[in-house]
């Protein structure tokens, strides 16, 4: 066995003579740079940090903005999944309405009770589902609403306004299910004067 001392075990005794007074400034110079050290080390991990901090809130925004686009897909679809039973209900409605407009006859008055007060159940179930009608009295052709069946040469109205509705048009959730046929005034086309 060897009777070499450890050079950090000192004894009790000799523990001021084991330090020489040149060793404990070299040994103070490595502790400074020891601190330097780890203050530099603390900033890079508060600056790893605060990315990471970062990372993780444009992570929760991204998830926050997937659930809500998600959501809407969603909604979306389901109102897909409804918009074609309204589509295929309208003739119904349409049936409804031709039926409602016939002449009043006293031997269809009973019937014709019976088919309002049904036609009024399926439009308020359909209304309820998101159904609109699509307004044309008094109002201006627009092309995204209105699909001009015929044109008819007037002066009486403004240029464009709807004459005559040949057929209801519907909305879906704010989304055209159906465009409303209809006829458009349109001003005859001035002749021009020859010149004198």
């Amino acid at each position: 066995m060897s009777s070499q001392k450890n050079p950090n075990q000192i004894s009790k005794e000799g523990a001021e003579t084991a330090v020489p007074a040149g060793a404990a400034s070299a040994a103070a110079s490595p502790v400074g740079m020891g601190e330097a050290a780890q203050a530099e080390q603390i900033q890079k991990l508060l600056a790893e940090k605060q990315e990471l901090t970062n990372t993780l809130i444009r992570r929760q925004a991204d998830f926050e903005n997937y659930r809500k686009r998600v959501e809407k897909e969603r909604q979306q679809d389901r109102h897909r999944g409804a918009e074609h039973l309204v589509e295929k209900l309208l003739p119904v409605l349409d049936a409804f309405d031709r039926a409602l407009a016939a002449e009043d006859d006293p031997a269809y008055v009973e019937y014709r009770k019976g088919f309002e007060l049904t036609r009024r159940q399926l439009w308020e179930a359909l209304a309820k589902a998101g159904l609109e009608r699509i307004e044309t009295a008094g109002k201006k052709f627009d092309p995204n609403l209105h699909h001009a069946i015929e044109s008819i040469e007037t002066t009486e109205l403004p240029d464009g306004s709807i004459v005559d509705e040949l057929q209801s048009g519907y909305t879906f959730h704010g989304r055209v299910l159906r465009p409303a046929m209809v006829r458009v005034a349109a001003h005859p086309a001035s002749t021009s004067k020859a010149p004198n």
